[in-house]
């Protein structure tokens, strides 16, 4: 194994472990970390088309509008027709979805406050300076 798969895989496993800590912490307060996720995205780039939330994360286009779905029924979004085309809808978030937003945001920042306030100013600065690095040659794959 060479030096670079082996930091790639301590990355990794940081990476799961924080996002299966996190979704845990959320579940114990009757939240969902996909479904806060979502509701983070529309709130920050809102309103938004479910082909752009399946872009942004990833997500197979069913797999968004199912999820979409859920959240509307359970008066997290709404879905309008868009001004430009009557065939696609924004999704936008509810009054009751940014309650749902206020309700876990406390629980995101508190995780990543502790796993990531360990580090002194200086390897929060060394450390973003290796992650635009590292994404800079992720952009640079992509585009081959």
């Amino acid at each position: 194994m060479t030096d670079c798969e082996i930091l790639a895989g301590s990355f990794f496993r940081l990476f799961l472990r924080l996002h299966r800590l996190l979704d845990k912490r959320m579940a114990e307060e009757g939240a969902s970390l996909s479904r806060t996720k979502m509701l983070l995205y529309v709130s920050k780039h809102g309103p938004a088309r479910a082909a752009d939330i399946a872009d942004f994360f990833g997500f197979a286009p069913r797999t968004v509008t199912e999820a979409i779905d859920g959240l509307e029924r359970d008066g997290l979004v709404t879905r309008m027709p868009d001004a430009h085309d009557r065939r696609v809808k924004q999704v936008s978030v509810t009054d009751q979805g940014r309650r749902v937003i206020e309700a876990t945001e406390p629980l995101r920042r508190e995780l990543i406050d502790g796993v990531f306030g360990d580090l002194d100013p200086a390897e929060r600065e060394q450390m973003d300076a290796i992650l635009t690095k590292m994404m800079a040659a992720v952009e640079r794959e992509e585009a081959r």
